[in-house]
C-alpha cells in the first residue's frame, strides 16, 4: 500500500493501523500530490489510500490522483478518505467506473475492519461507498431534477462556491490553479447552463450565487 494524507498526526495515525495489519504493507508514505504519483510509479503498489484535500492546492487531488491512476495504472485500486460528505467528489471519483475504487469518510478510521474490508475489496477490483454518503446522494438525486445547478460539472460547481464567497475571476484562478482564461471559460458555461446568457455580466454573476446559496440551503 501508499498512503497520501498531509495531516502528520492522522498520516502518522493510519500508518501505524495499517502495519498493525498482518495482511497489510505499506510500502511509502507521503504528504502531497505529486510525491504520491511519484511513490506509485516506484512501489507499484496495490493500494493508494488517500485524502482528498492535499497540497499544492488542497481541493481535489485525491480525486484526480485516482482518476489519473486509472488510466496510467488500472490494477491500483484506491480508497479516498474525506472529512464531510461530498457528494460531487464521489461522483467525480466513479465517473469512469467504480471497479477498484472506494470512499469513506475519515471517520471510518477508527473502524479498522471496515478500513481493512474496503482496501481488500478494492485490491479485488470492487468498490465500497460509505453509507452516509450514499444517503445523501439519493437525496440529492430527487433534489437535482428541481436544480439548475444539477448541469454543472464537479469543478463548476467548485468554482461557483469560490464566486460565492465574493472572490474575482484572479483570486479563483489562484485558489483552484487554473488560468484566469479557463476560470472565465468555466463562469461562461455556468452562466449558460443556468440559463443566464442575455444579462450584464454583474448580474448574471450575483444570480449565479445566489441560486447556488439556496441550493445550499442558505
Amino acid at each position: 500500500m501508499v498512503l497520501a494524507e498531509d495531516n502528520v498526526l492522522l498520516r502518522e495515525g493510519v500508518a501505524r493501523l495499517i502495519e498493525a495489519v498482518p495482511e497489510l504493507e505499506l510500502a511509502a508514505v507521503c504528504g502531497d500530490y505529486d510525491q504520491l504519483l511519484a511513490a506509485v510509479d516506484q512501489e507499484k503498489p496495490d493500494v493508494v489510500l488517500t485524502d482528498i484535500r492535499m497540497p499544492p492546492t488542497g481541493t481535489d487531488e485525491g480525486i484526480r490522483a485516482a482518476i489519473r491512476l486509472r488510466k496510467t495504472t488500472p490494477d491500483v485500486g484506491v480508497v479516498v478518505l474525506s472529512q464531510y460528505v461530498e457528494p460531487a467528489y464521489a461522483l467525480s471519483l466513479l465517473q469512469e467506473g467504480s471497479g477498484g475504487r472506494a470512499y469513506l469518510l475519515k471517520e471510518r478510521v477508527s473502524e479498522v475492519d471496515q478500513l481493512v474490508r474496503a482496501i481488500q475489496e478494492v485490491a479485488r477490483g470492487g468498490s465500497v461507498i460509505d453509507p452516509k454518503v450514499v444517503e445523501v446522494l439519493v437525496a440529492a438525486r430527487a433534489q437535482a431534477a428541481k436544480s439548475p445547478l444539477a448541469r454543472l460539472t464537479p469543478r463548476e460547481t467548485e468554482l461557483l462556491a469560490e464566486m460565492a464567497q465574493g472572490k474575482n475571476n484572479a483570486a479563483i484562478a489562484s485558489a483552484l490553479v487554473l488560468s484566469e482564461r479557463a476560470v472565465e471559460k468555466h463562469i461562461n458555461s455556468i452562466f449558460s447552463k443556468l440559463g443566464l446568457s442575455e444579462e450584464p455580466d454583474t448580474h448574471r454573476r450575483v444570480k449565479a450565487v445566489l441560486l447556488f446559496l439556496a441550493d445550499q440551503g442558505g
